[in-house]
């Protein structure tokens, strides 16, 4: 019996041996997986599912929590196995029931190897990083089970230029055309275009994008850029927050590089982000 029909079965409180399981018609046993793979099982499908099979009612067995991992699945991987709460939280319903389940099959040594080789195939090097698989190689994190909610960013970035390239820019008389109005769609390009310049980011359908300008405070002949995206998703957006902001400068440099070659970018960071898990950052000290 596949571990998503046992989950399944686990969760609509319903025990099916495996001859009756093997009984069953393809179809059915392949739905069943089906249900047990989705994020919450359909108690009330199981049961439907399995109307006229011959099955046995039991307590049913809750979820493990999405937050942290079990104490008791911790202390039987040992401190060798670190299970940190941001890589249990990235790991799947599925994958988060199946290391439970081999834990409480008990603690003889080959029920204990069995619980590793599943750490090793289902966690191995996400205990370091969540955009590593257990093999080493790069994944995207996990963001199926995580909660739509609306995701706010705010970042800027400075473009510090020479003061004739300044102030061809405030008489937006540049030889190129209108410097601002070509930064501020390139910015809006950008932010939308995030997922295709940095490795392993989400496409988002960007709700949100502004790009503003204004004269940098304390800073002689230099532009503030800022850029505000928002959301409603999975996963923040302060990566393109900052992408948007980067883009917006990059192109101002090329808008005006025949003016001054010598202009200088950045700091490029964040300033604010809502939403999510970590909810609310805001930038402390002064631009």
């Amino acid at each position: 019996m596949s571990l998503s029909a046992r989950r399944a079965l686990d969760r609509a409180g319903l025990k099916l041996s495996l001859p009756s399981y093997q009984a069953l018609p393809l179809e059915t046993r392949r739905s069943l997986s089906e249900l047990g793979e989705a994020p919450l099982v359909d108690e009330r499908a199981v049961s439907e599912l399995l109307k006229g099979a011959t099955t046995e009612s039991l307590d049913k067995i809750p979820e493990p929590s999405p937050s942290v991992a079990p104490d008791h699945l911790l202390e039987a991987l040992g401190p060798e196995r670190p299970l940190a709460p941001k890589v249990w939280q990235s790991l799947s319903p599925l994958d988060r029931y199946a290391l439970v389940k081999c834990e409480a099959r008990g603690r003889a040594r080959s029920d204990l190897f069995r619980l590793h080789l599943a750490y090793e195939e289902i966690v191995g090097a996400t205990a370091l990083s969540t955009h590593l698989g257990h093999d080493g190689a790069l994944r995207m994190v996990r963001i199926t089970d995580k909660p739509e909610t609306k995701r706010r960013a705010v970042a800027e970035s400075f473009v510090t230029m020479s003061e004739v390239a300044f102030s061809a820019l405030e008489r937006n008389d540049a030889p190129k055309g209108n410097v601002l109005e070509v930064a501020r769609l390139a910015g809006i390009m950008g932010a939308k275009k995030t997922s295709d310049w940095i490795p392993l980011c989400h496409p988002l359908a960007l709700s949100h994008v502004n790009i503003s300008f204004s004269p940098a405070e304390n800073r002689k002949n230099t532009l503030r850029i800022l850029c505000e995206t928002e959301v409603r998703a999975g996963t923040g957006v302060e990566m393109e927050a900052m992408v948007g902001a980067s883009a917006a400068a990059l192109t101002i440099y090329d808008m005006l590089k025949g003016i001054d070659r010598a202009m200088t970018l950045g700091p490029t960071r964040l300033i604010s982000k809502s939403g999510g898990q970590s909810d609310f950052f805001v930038r402390a000290e002064d631009p």
